[in-house]
């Protein structure tokens, strides 16, 4: 279950408004490979889950790039390492920075509550006409009152390949399932060959293969979102 330390929802809800600023002309995704994601558009660049290469992102080029925001899903050096520059969020909390909104939400960063790894981070946000969900540092089952928190994103950026602080394909299957989101960028996973010495997690087969009805396909390193994004859900695969 996730845990918010924010105001109550419906004030919460109502500060979350886009700015006019923000309501543009979509966003550009430049993958770094691991959950790292540089997101630009609505007037800023939000870079998702820095990391040193180490564990699962060893042999990776590291982002040592500027944004005007990092968000971390933890602490932990593959997926929120401070190799880059700008505003770095690893928090909860609400946040707001260059006319954009980020709220922050504690999640366990494990399958037994938090008891081995503590808490990660979802993080939700607007940027560029599109709704984001960050659910990249978790293995929490979502609850009634998480999905009315998330809400149905646009985008939602997902851990997908199991070990002990990610969802299985499975469970990040089920997790589609039930926010319905419009577009999954698939992270956390291993893209080709075998996982380095320390990784222990897998590919992404096992999460298409539990979504057997929704289309996917490789976009490429950098893909460009443009609202509206349709009504079904599509998986878009970054290297």
């Amino acid at each position: 279950m996730l845990r918010s330390s924010l105001l109550p929802l419906a004030a919460a809800t109502a500060a979350f408004a886009l700015p006019a600023a923000a309501l543009a002309d979509g966003v550009t995704i430049t993958s770094y490979g691991h959950s790292a994601l540089l997101i630009n558009g609505g007037g800023a660049s939000v870079l998702v889950n820095p990391f040193k290469a180490v564990a699962c992102a060893a042999g990776l080029k590291e982002p040592r790039i500027k944004a005007d925001v990092v968000l971390a899903s933890s602490l932990l050096l593959d997926e929120g390492a401070p190799v880059a520059k700008g505003r770095f969020l690893a928090s909860p909390g609400g946040y707001s920075i260059k006319g954009l909104r980020f709220e922050g939400f504690a999640a366990p960063h494990d399958r037994l509550g938090g008891r081995r790894f503590g808490n990660g981070v979802i993080w939700r946000w607007q940027q560029g006409g599109l709704d984001f969900a960050h659910l990249g540092g978790t293995a929490a089952t979502l609850q009634p009152e998480d999905k009315v928190l998330l809400g149905r994103p646009d985008v939602l950026i997902l851990g997908v390949g199991g070990g002990a602080k990610v969802y299985d394909g499975a469970e990040a299957a089920e997790v589609v399932k039930q926010l319905n989101p419009k577009v999954v960028i698939p992270v956390q996973y291993v893209r080709s060959g075998e996982p380095p010495a320390d990784c222990d997690q897998t590919g992404a087969k096992d999460f298409l293969e539990a979504l057997p009805g929704v289309p996917s396909k490789p976009v490429g390193r950098v893909l460009k979102l443009t609202p509206p994004l349709g009504d079904t859900t599509r998986i878009d695969l970054m290297p």
